[in-house]
């Protein structure tokens, strides 16, 4: 007799930073066992992709209206998670994003001024002496000012990666590890069959959370997100100016320099400062991405610190890569395949910055699945735009990357 196949009303396909926060929510939501599935293709919490790490940004400084408007709901979504886990995942630290006079950084921080007016967020632009009063650690040099915004400061990833799956757990939620996902079909409005190297699965709505991976998971309903993949990476200093840079002293901050992005935090979840350069790596695949740093990457980090931070630097830790999935114009894609006759399927792309907002991605993705629509402004993240379906658009960081606004 043939063994029937496992149904439950909603499958997340990939467990990361965004597909655990949908697992959670939506658990939370449905409230009940056999109703919610996680499909892991590796191990919980490994880091072949981009979200495992001790730390992230999360700040309410962004160069563009669209992202100003969901910034403070972030905070909200996250104090939900703290409240029901009794842990804490946000530390504020306040957050400076700076550059120099005279350079093209300074058009990044001008539209963040604006964007943060329209959605009345407060903050203060400093001077260099104003920011060296306020954060000696910084020596940079006379032309450079600053947005210094209060609320600013990090997600501990693992943590919050970790508590969003124990807690869909608690609510009724099954996941299964090392389970990759080999193929989706759908039929009429209500059905779908994913096919994994670990058996098949029936439902009514699939969420496809793959980073990376999300073109292979989405090819088999006939689906491509034009994107590019690069192989990024951050190093920790075991600093000895380790109070110096403890979170109550140092702000997260973004840097636009002349020759780049680069960004920062200060210790948490080891003994080390972390650094990193926005959009530097090379283009790869999941398959064919290495776990070996770039010597000459780490190089030019460190001469930026000896010339603008020197007390963040000691002898290095180690240096991790990961990967970035970023669709042509760098911003989000948060999407149902209702306009490609598949409403089963919902996704969402974090564009390489949306570890932040992955747990209010978790209750946006939620209320698509469950409702067909959502009570936040997305509007600007749909697949119905230029970047998506337009095959001539060129990628914003195409050829030599030097000043990309930060997606952090």
């Amino acid at each position: 007799m043939a063994t029937e196949v496992p149904y439950f009303d909603y499958v997340v396909v990939g467990c990361g930073g965004i597909g655990s926060a949908a697992l959670y929510w939506l658990a939370k939501t449905a409230e009940g066992k056999g109703k919610v599935l996680g499909l892991e293709q590796f191990r919980l919490g490994h880091d072949n992709g981009g979200s495992q790490d001790h730390s992230r940004i999360i700040r309410l400084i962004y160069d563009d209206e669209r992202y100003t408007r969901l910034t403070p709901l972030t905070y909200d979504a996250w104090s939900e998670v703290e409240r029901e886990s009794g842990l804490k995942l946000v530390h504020k630290t306040g957050m400076l994003e700076l550059s120099q006079k005279g350079t093209e950084g300074m058009e990044t921080l001008d539209a963040s001024a604006v964007a943060m007016d329209k959605q009345n967020i407060r903050y203060e632009r400093l001077d260099a002496p104003e920011i060296r009063g306020r954060f000696p650690q910084f020596t940079g040099p006379k032309n450079m000012t600053a947005l210094y915004q209060s609320d600013g400061g990090l997600v501990d990833a693992a943590l919050a990666n970790a508590v969003h799956v124990q807690l869909a757990r608690a609510h009724g939620a099954t996941v299964v590890e090392n389970c990759a996902v080999t193929n989706i079909s759908t039929q009429g409005q209500d059905k779908a069959l994913v096919t994994t190297t670990r058996g098949k699965f029936r439902c009514r709505r699939v969420i496809v959370t793959s980073g990376s991976w999300t073109n292979q998971v989405l090819g088999s309903v006939g689906v491509h997100i034009p994107m590019v993949v690069t192989q990024e990476q951050v190093t920790y200093y075991a600093t000895p100016n380790v109070r110096e840079f403890s979170k109550d002293r140092f702000p997260v901050f973004i840097y636009y320099a002349p020759d780049g992005c680069y960004y920062g935090l200060p210790i948490h979840g080891n003994s080390g400062t972390k650094v990193g350069i926005d959009v530097a790596g090379n283009a790869v695949t999941p398959e064919t991405r290495t776990f070996t740093p770039d010597e000459e990457r780490e190089a030019r980090a460190e001469r930026f610190l000896k010339e603008n931070i020197p007390t963040f630097l000691g002898p290095k830790l180690y240096t991790k890569t990961c990967l970035y999935d970023m669709p042509y114009d760098r911003h989000f894609v948060i999407d149902t395949l209702q306009s490609r006759g598949r409403p089963q399927i919902t996704f969402c792309l974090g564009a390489a910055h949306g570890f932040k907002f992955s747990c209010l991605f978790g209750k946006i993705l939620t209320e698509l699945a469950t409702t067909g629509k959502t009570s936040y402004d997305i509007s600007g993240f749909k697949m119905d735009r230029e970047a998506i379906t337009n095959p001539d658009f060129e990628p914003v960081f195409k050829g030599k990357i030097k000043l990309i606004p930060a997606k952090l």
